[in-house]
């Protein structure tokens, strides 16, 4: 299997040296040249969730050293839970996948303890310390830093828009140190993922610093977050006897990218929608057909606050025309008062409490057509609701549990340093840590 750039198909690489380079050196992402087709039956038979990964990954491993060491990468990364739970009282089948249950509580988790378990792996020629980048609107740099620390052999930057995560995910971004360091960046999310890619591409840092990504524009994140679409797509096809349908928070576009690739190798997935806030640049070029980024705006659903998702470049090279495009997935918009009334009315009808992010998709969910939602529907939980206390607890009037592995991150100590929106700050922060 060969990884190429979307932006250069002559330039091919295995998946370690994809996952250890993040980003391609003309600025492209890695791709798979082909999508290879699942056997079904194999992954059904495997007996858990590190071997129904490894199974599903080894393909994009083939002719890789990696794949020797696949199966206890999968062990390392995947030992939590992934449940799909039904959902009581609602209006047709409707269920769960609960994906807040790693270290903590996001579905960020898969992917990040993956990238780790991997480069801890991957052959290595140049003797210098990786230093991961990582930008993130919320989840993604607590999983990074997480999944990373204290590993020997790695240094983390996390950079974050200040002020636009909740306080919460805030502290489990700046509470890591040692071989973390946390930057809050005076921008946007869209201004950090800006400076994470200049910084890829800058000659300076390329001499002096061995650089990788462990944002949804390595491959490395995406390959994992396949694996609890098929354990979901498997067990309830099974059940039903036909595919489930999926309702995806979307934000930078991996989540909704990896179940898009899980369905194109041929896992039972039916219909993908894409549940967004009020950043609706993907809706938007979805009814229009012109592409048209635009400065992300901020909302209740932090994470998803994105207004130039990168994934969208791998889309458009999966799906060039907008009419095929079009053909393999919808999205809508949902405003911060509808993600308001989600959480009341889910709360009180169905005894469910919802994340921000979780709420955009169980609002779509709400608006379809009533024959619709005779189909089997799968609700994507992307983040455990006690990450947004401030924001849910008013609204259901309780008091949201906190998971144990987050209460302990909440009572460690906060470092971070405050950063211009700018390469020259980074830069700066890169070559002084150096």
């Amino acid at each position: 299997m060969r990884f190429q750039s979307t932006r250069d198909a002559a330039h091919t690489v295995g998946l370690g040296e994809a996952i250890a380079r993040g980003l391609a050196p003309d600025g492209g992402l890695y791709v798979p040249a082909s999508l290879p087709a699942t056997d079904v039956a194999a992954l059904a038979a495997a007996g858990d969730l590190p071997s129904l990964a490894e199974a599903l990954i080894a393909p994009f491993a083939a002719g890789d050293p990696l794949a020797e060491r696949l199966g206890e990468i999968t062990r390392d990364a995947f030992d939590f839970p992934v449940p799909v739970i039904d959902v009581r009282g609602a209006p047709g089948p409707l269920s769960v996948l609960e994906l807040f249950h790693g270290p903590t509580a996001a579905f960020k988790d898969f992917g990040a303890r993956f990238l780790a378990a991997t480069l801890e792996r991957v052959p290595r020629s140049d003797p210098r310390r990786l230093t991961i980048l990582v930008a993130t609107s919320g989840d993604t740099g607590g999983a990074v830093a997480a999944a990373f620390f204290r590993r020997p052999w790695v240094d983390v930057v996390v950079l974050y828009p200040r002020g636009l995560v909740s306080p919460r995910q805030e502290k489990q971004l700046a509470c890591w140190g040692h071989n973390v360091r946390t930057l809050s960046v005076a921008g946007t999310f869209d201004d950090c993922q800006r400076m994470v890619k200049e910084a890829f591409v800058d000659p300076s840092l390329a001499r002096s610093l061995r650089l990788s990504s462990a944002n949804s524009i390595n491959v490395g994140r995406l390959l994992p977050q396949m694996v609890y679409y098929a354990k979901a797509s498997l067990e309830l096809a099974r059940r039903d006897g036909r595919p489930p349908n999926f309702i995806i928070p979307t934000g930078n576009l991996g989540n909704a990218l990896a179940c898009i690739w899980a369905r194109e190798t041929g896992l039972p997935i039916g219909e993908i929608v894409l549940a967004s806030n009020a950043n609706r640049t993907v809706p938007d070029f979805l009814g229009s057909g012109t592409w048209r980024p635009r400065p992300s705006v901020a909302t209740l659903a932090s994470a998803m606050d994105v207004g130039n998702p990168s994934n969208m470049e791998r889309l458009r090279w999966l799906f060039p025309a907008i009419e095929q495009l079009r053909g393999k997935l919808s999205a809508v918009p949902v405003t911060d008062d509808e993600i308001r009334d989600s959480i009341r009315r889910d709360h009180r009808e169905l005894g469910q409490t919802w994340c921000p992010h979780t709420a955009t998709a169980a609002r779509v969910y709400r608006g379809l057509e009533a024959a619709r939602r005779g189909e089997r529907w799968v609700l994507v939980a992307t983040a455990h609701p006690a990450k947004f206390n401030d924001i849910v607890e008013p609204l259901t009037g309780e008091a949201v549990p906190v998971p144990p592995a987050l209460a302990a991150l909440l009572e460690l100590p906060s470092v971070q340093t405050e950063v211009a929106p700018g390469l020259d700050a980074l830069r700066l922060v890169l070559q002084e840590a150096a």
